[in-house]
């Protein structure tokens, strides 16, 4: 209960105004000061849950003038999350060094403290009470995620005229809030909105110039800068423009090149370690996976549609264009058991995981007989680890050069996780990833915030990225039908 009452400007004059008044309270956490939020009642305040932090370490940065506030909690659970090698281990680590930055010279982190110069607004951090309203009761549980609640309730209790929001990636979290009558979002940033939207590599044009398919189909290539720049369009480096054609039902497919100002026409003949494509999505895959000045492709889809198939065939077909070929997925454990439940090195712990890709592996040695030198040379490739599985949890630090490197459900990643990645690859490495972003299995993401979505909208347009959509299953008539109704 409050204890005295006393004139702000005699101690904090440097941060408040001397009309400014606080008390000071003692609970059972100890005493604590209650400072309003500084600012006019414009400037709203955003509560930050844990989930925000280990998903952007620099969160705090993105609200502009608007003010922040931690609950101790968040602090808590950062400390749990310190300790590792994933890139949550990372975001919190760095997190709380740039709290220590940012606070240096302030009395308490209880008190108001500026986030980043004039530009933005401030934080401090703050330990919640009952305010009239026991969350634990009302859920009956006692959890972090209500202690969080308190102080969302301990903030819009001491700034009635100003709007407190909090902001958590966890949804069930966010519907406790609305139970509670607290505004409750999502953090936006990085995330994609209209999914309609997205990108998706080909386009279909049903009037082109007769000319300019004849010089296609003579020269295996055309100058179409006049009809885009007519249709007052730029064309995408690495897109595939797909034709109507007179001579058959197919389209006549092509790639632009920005740097020759191109089109370029796609053999239908392509194949790929003896795997050919089953419809034009798939023509597309095998051009660019095995196209040399591409280092970077995105492929997109529902299950089914030869995603991994397609990716390994190609890093095969250029084996002798590289010198390793790796494989990875995240390792998303079911049951909250992770990876050091399972016996065994490290090997035997990723094999469970990792049996997709071998799946896939095999379906491609199953094209040759065990007397073709092809088969043989799977086995070669996988004894002499040309052909190995590679644990993303560990590629920080690394630098990969001369690799083929397939990343697999590229959707349960984060787009930090994905950025990490390519920044780790260096001369002459291809880097592939595959993943449909309606199947995502962490709980903290979701078809507009992946990793895999990220990049497809961040990197669309350049000339050292491709992306292709699939959409027509290949896997049988059964996986399609649960594709489509299921």
């Amino acid at each position: 209960m409050p204890r005295d009452l006393y004139n702000a400007t005699n101690t904090f004059s440097s941060q408040f105004t001397k009309k400014q008044i606080f008390t000071m309270e003692e609970n059972n956490n100890g005493v604590y000061v209650s400072l309003p939020a500084p600012g006019g009642a414009d400037q709203k305040i955003f509560v930050l849950d844990t989930s925000v932090i280990l998903d952007d370490s620099k969160a705090i940065k993105n609200f502009h003038e608007h003010h922040i506030v931690l609950p101790i909690t968040v602090l808590e659970e950062l400390d749990n999350f310190k300790k590792g090698s994933e890139e949550k281990n990372f975001a919190a680590r760095e997190f709380i060094r740039y709290l220590d930055r940012a606070s240096a010279g302030n009395l308490s982190l209880q008190h108001w403290a500026n986030i980043n110069g004039k530009t933005h607004g401030q934080f401090r951090v703050v330990m919640g009470h009952a305010n009239g309203v026991d969350t634990d009761a009302i859920f009956d549980s006692v959890k972090s995620d209500h202690k969080i609640l308190n102080v969302v309730l301990r903030v819009q209790k001491e700034n009635p005229d100003r709007q407190v929001i909090l902001v958590t990636k966890d949804i069930n979290l966010r519907a406790k809030a609305r139970f509670l009558k607290i505004t409750a979002e999502d953090y936006e940033t990085g995330k994609i909105k209209n999914l309609d939207e997205l990108y998706t590599g080909r386009t279909l044009i049903d009037k082109f110039p007769t000319e300019i398919l004849d010089g296609l189909f003579k020269d295996g290539e055309c100058d179409a800068s006049l009809y885009f720049k007519k249709k007052g369009k730029k064309p995408i480096p690495n897109h595939y423009y797909l034709f109507d054609s007179k001579q058959g039902t197919e389209p006549i497919i092509t790639s632009f090149n920005k740097q020759s100002n191109k089109l370029f026409l796609v053999k239908k003949t392509r194949t790929a370690y003896k795997i050919k494509h089953r419809n034009i999505e798939q023509l597309c895959v095998i051009d660019a996976l095995l196209n040399p000045n591409i280092p970077l492709v995105c492929l997109e889809g529902v299950a089914g549609t030869g995603k991994t198939l397609l990716a390994l065939a190609c890093a095969l077909e250029q084996r002798r264009d590289f010198h390793q070929i790796y494989l990875a997925r995240p390792i998303v454990p079911l049951s909250n058991k992770d990876i050091g439940y399972l016996p065994g090195d490290i090997k035997s712990k990723l094999n469970p995981y990792m049996e997709p890709l071998w799946d896939n592996l095999k379906y491609i040695k199953n094209c040759f007989t065990e007397k073709d030198k092809e088969y043989r040379q799977i086995n070669e490739m996988v004894e002499n680890e040309k052909l190995m599985v590679c644990p993303l949890a560990y590629i920080r630090g690394r630098s990969f050069s001369n690799v083929f490197f397939i990343v697999d459900e590229a959707q349960n990643l984060t787009k930090h996780e994905v950025k990490t990645i390519i920044t780790r690859a260096g001369e002459n490495t291809k880097i592939i990833f595959t993943g449909d972003i309606h199947q995502i299995d962490t709980p903290y993401l979701d078809t507009h915030s992946n990793g895999l979505s990220y990049i497809i909208d961040r990197l669309k347009g350049s000339p050292l990225f491709a992306h292709v959509k699939l959409e027509k299953g290949e896997r049988s008539e059964l996986a399609n039908l649960a594709n489509d109704l299921l």
